[in-house]
């Protein structure tokens, strides 16, 4: 049986989409930034930024405003039922995030990278960024990260082996990549932050697998057991820097940091690191003929 799509019935549930991930943040984040207070010395700077942002967000679930100023970059993962049209989807995806951007759940951020010239409605070349997978299930998955400028510039991609870091071709060697990364972003990606890793790939492939891992929990394991030692290592030795809360010291300078990986040429080692900040805005819809409803 053809899956079919009520274009009006999805660019509502999209609009819905973007106001929850604008304005909600992840209960898993709320969680860990209380927690990251609670492990700062009392009146310390770094426990009166994270109590600010803690107090920010709940204005901003309150008031369905956006969380941060900077509403970022709109990145989708969607996966679709076999023979669902993917220009009408992304049709709708387009259209709904200018309806959004009207209802100000988005701020209009995307400009012509020719003429400089802001479109207002945050359409444009690739704009949203949207990536499509296929499935056997009878329904829409959308996945939606708003991704800030000042973490997506200090976000970083390395080539093993670094010579200057030290660094082979093996976990130690990604290890140091990341404790480099982070050391170099310092308060410049309003930590603490969320660190997506993706380990192998092409350059274009390890960035995409290192942003999809901001989906995840941050209270999850990683099914690889090896990866799952890389994430814990790195989550404590990350938060022993010192770097804290927009970089005014203390003991909470990431939040999380997940690993994925892809297979790779024998001739390129990559190690892709997308930082997320405090603000991990995102949010997932599943669509169906029959229901909508959102994690």
């Amino acid at each position: 049986m053809k899956f079919e799509i009520d274009e009006k019935k999805l660019h509502d549930a999209v609009v819905e989409l973007i106001r929850r991930a604008s304005t909600q943040l992840p209960a898993d984040v709320i969680s860990a930034m209380e927690k990251g207070r609670d492990s700062e010395e009392p009146g310390s700077p770094a426990q009166s930024v994270l109590k600010l942002m803690l107090e920010n967000a709940q204005m901003a679930r309150e008031d369905e405003t956006p969380i941060c100023q900077d509403t970022g970059t709109n990145i989708y993962y969607v996966t679709v039922p076999v023979g669902v049209s993917l220009r009408k989807v992304e049709k709708v995806i387009v259209e709904a995030t200018k309806t959004a951007t009207e209802k100000a759940y988005l701020r209009p951020n995307m400009v012509d990278s020719i003429s400089g010239k802001n479109t207002g409605d945050n359409s444009g070349v690739m704009s949203p960024f949207i990536h499509f997978e296929e499935w056997d299930e009878p329904q829409i998955n959308m996945q939606l990260a708003l991704k800030g400028g000042g973490s997506e510039n200090v976000s970083a991609q390395y080539k093993l082996p670094d010579n200057k870091l030290k660094a082979g071709r093996n976990f130690d060697g990604v290890y140091k990549c990341v404790i480099d990364a982070v050391n170099k972003a310092q308060g410049l990606g309003c930590a603490p932050g969320i660190i997506g890793l993706g380990i192998g790939g092409d350059r274009a492939i390890g960035m995409l697998i290192a942003k999809k891992q901001i989906f995840r929990n941050i209270d999850d394991t990683n099914p690889d057991s090896e990866m799952a030692k890389l994430e814990e290592k790195l989550y404590k030795d990350l938060n022993k820097l010192g770097i804290g809360p927009m970089g005014f010291g203390g003991n909470t300078t990431v939040l999380g940091v997940k690993v994925g990986a892809a297979h790779r040429l024998p001739a390129s080692f990559f190690v892709s690191i997308a930082y997320m900040c405090w603000a991990d805005r995102h949010a997932t819809l599943n669509y169906s003929t029959e229901e909508v409803s959102y994690d």
